[in-house]
Order: C-alpha cells, then structure tokens, then sequence
C-alpha cells in the first residue's frame, strides 16, 4: 500500500528574505551602509561578515570597498556604477550626454558625471569623470530626468552645464542646437544666459 508524504514547506532564510527586499527596490547596486539600513543590522561586524560570506558564495559581487551589485559587473549599466560609486547627488550630463545625442562627434573615453565634488576614477573597467558644481546649481532638476536609476541631463541642460564649465566649448551640431531652449535651461538653472550661441 502506497502512502503520500506530506510536503512540509521550507522556511526562507534570513538570506532569501535580505534579497527579496533588494530586488523589491530595485536595488541592483548597493551601499554596505544602504544594505544595513535595508536589512536592519545595526552590528558593523555583522554587516561586513554577512556580505562577505555572500560575496564568497558568488551571490554579491564587490566592485569596490563598500560598494556591491547583485549582477556581474559586466551585466551592470556604467550610468549606474558611476553614478551609485559617487554616493551623493549626481547626474550623467556634459559630454557623455552630448556624444550620445550627436551634439559632438569625438570619441568619450570616460563617463561624465556632475556633482558636489569633482572626481576621477576607474570602476569595473570604466573610466569616470566628475565634474564639481556649486550647490546653488547642482541640485537645480531643470532638465534632468530619471533613466532607470539614473539621473540623466537633457542634451539642452547638459548644454548649459558644459558652458558653464567652459563658455568657449566647441560643439560640433552647433547649427543644430536650439539656443531657445539652451537659453530657457540657464535661466532656470541661474546660469549666466548664453543667446543664440554659434561656436
């Protein structure tokens, strides 16, 4: 006579539940302090013990001290490592943004960010460059949106953010930029308004 066994489900670990809140947020890349925050460990030692048993299991990967993804890094955009890296407000514009839009033509061998501090680095193989700008203007969102987890200028904000750097920058697809709304970026930004620009 045949009986059935009953199945008796499995408990999740404290391990499943930590990565269940991460992927609930949309966390690909992470603090260790963002992470004890989420998983409510307040112990340092414990925090630093946890994450490296994962990282030793394969389940993190480390790109750099404090700073871990759930992806391989060759899986992760280089918007978002650059950006999380920099654990402060920023955004991807100047000539990252200009390339990409066809503003300029030469070839970007760096990532180009803005921020409150200026910066350079090499993280999971990409190159980065951040440039400083003052708060009154850093934390202006005209012209900025969010791409993902991204905060990316338009090509008219990263315009106005590269004049402000340098008011005598080349841009290639001059002729085809709108100065009036270059202009409408400036002013609502505070920087000095800049009309019809030729270069």
């Amino acid at each position: 006579m045949r009986t059935e066994r009953s199945v008796i489900p499995t408990k999740s670990s404290p391990m499943d539940a930590r990565f269940a809140v991460l992927a609930r947020m949309g966390e690909t890349v992470f603090h260790a302090r963002d992470s004890a925050a989420i998983w409510g460990i307040t112990n340092t030692n414990t925090l630093h013990t946890t994450l490296s048993r994962y990282a030793r299991a394969g389940l993190l990967f480390r790109l750099q001290n404090g700073l871990y993804s759930i992806k391989p890094p060759r899986e992760l955009d280089p918007l978002l490592i650059g950006s999380k890296a920099i654990h402060g407000f920023c955004y991807v514009s100047t000539e990252t943004v200009l390339s990409r839009a066809g503003i300029i033509g030469q070839n970007v061998p760096h990532v180009t960010l803005v921020g409150s501090v200026s910066r350079q680095f090499t993280l999971a193989g990409h190159s980065y460059r951040v440039r400083r700008l003052s708060d009154a203007y850093v934390f202006n969102e005209a012209g900025i949106a969010r791409e993902g987890n991204v905060l990316v200028a338009s090509p008219a904000r990263a315009i106005a953010d590269m004049l402000y750097f340098n008011p005598r920058y080349h841009f290639d697809a001059s002729a085809h930029i709108d100065w009036n709304a270059v202009s409408r970026l400036q002013a609502d930004v505070g920087y000095r308004v800049t009309r019809n620009k030729n270069i």
